[in-house]
């Protein structure tokens, strides 16, 4: 039924009227998660076809300097830094696309695991979002779940394969642990945005301009917090395309749900099913959100 809607939804022409008019004289930030090699040669090469794809870095010196950029821009994001996203290298090497990744910098280089990927927590997930981080912490921890225990296998990047990376990749800051930032105490939300930012840069020589706000949750403390760490950018998930005036610190993505679709990414990357759910007063979902919550 899935596919059938984004076929309708490709068939009416929708994309079509929202990347040349709307997107035309706008930046796109496109989220993924953790896609596979084939699905990331797919998605890179059709975006190519239809758009400009820019470095991050590239917008935020033109928002800086207010100096035009291409039509059509489109900037590809990832979020979390999945052990899995090393496999899109060759892709990213072969089609020449920038593209930036965002580290979990006390998850990354160990066998820690993202809370989030957990399967049962005795609550819905979009409860426990709610919850405050020490409350949510000791849900979890009655299953088993600890923030620094290692498990047997790694979910997240390794130190080497992130090396690697680092030539072809923009690496940024995604918070330590990926706690919801406006469910942390004031201690805890700079240690999760200072500390993440100076372990990426002391530990694997990276300049960190931009945080991803984890599950795109922020607050305007989270915002100042980030700008006395000296970051120049912070990203949502807020719905939306982003232009010369839009508030670095309040960039808007579009979520791809990191389909293997080729209807439903060009559908989503238009921004236009996103709009379709916010006529219902549904947020964007994401990734692994949207294949569990509804």
């Amino acid at each position: 039924m899935r596919k059938i809607v984004f076929g309708l939804l490709r068939l009416s022409g929708i994309h079509f009227l929202f990347r040349e008019i709307i997107q035309r004289n706008k930046v796109t930030i496109l989220l993924f998660h953790d896609i596979s090699k084939e699905s990331a040669e797919k998605t890179f090469t059709f975006l190519a076809k239809k758009y400009n794809i820019i470095a991050l870095d590239d917008f935020i010196n033109a928002v800086k300097n207010q100096t035009p950029l291409p039509k059509k821009a489109m900037i590809i994001t990832f979020d979390d830094g999945h052990v899995r996203n090393y496999e899109m290298l060759p892709v990213i090497k072969k089609l020449n696309i920038p593209v930036t990744i965002f580290l979990c910098a006390s998850i990354i280089n160990t066998n820690r695991h993202y809370w989030f990927l957990l399967e049962n927590f005795g609550i819905s997930k979009s409860k426990l979002k709610k919850k405050s981080n020490k409350d949510k912490l000791e849900i979890l921890s009655k299953t088993g779940f600890e923030t620094d225990k290692e498990y047997d296998t790694p979910q997240a990047l390794q130190k080497k394969q992130i090396e690697e990376m680092s030539p072809y990749v923009n690496f940024q800051s995604h918070t330590l642990f990926h706690p919801i930032l406006p469910k942390c105490g004031d201690e805890q939300a700079w240690e999760e945005i200072f500390y993440s930012k100076e372990i990426l840069e002391k530990e694997y020589g990276f300049k960190i301009n931009t945080i991803s706000y984890p599950n795109g949750d922020y607050s305007e403390r989270d915002i100042q917090l980030a700008k006395k760490a000296n970051y120049e950018c912070g990203i949502t998930v807020d719905y939306g395309y982003n232009t010369l005036k839009t508030d670095l610190f309040r960039l808007k993505r579009l979520c791809a749900n990191d389909t293997d679709d080729i209807n439903e990414l060009i559908i989503k990357a238009t921004g236009a099913w996103s709009y379709l759910r916010a006529g219902f007063g549904i947020r964007q979902g994401f990734g692994f959100m949207d294949k569990t919550e509804k």
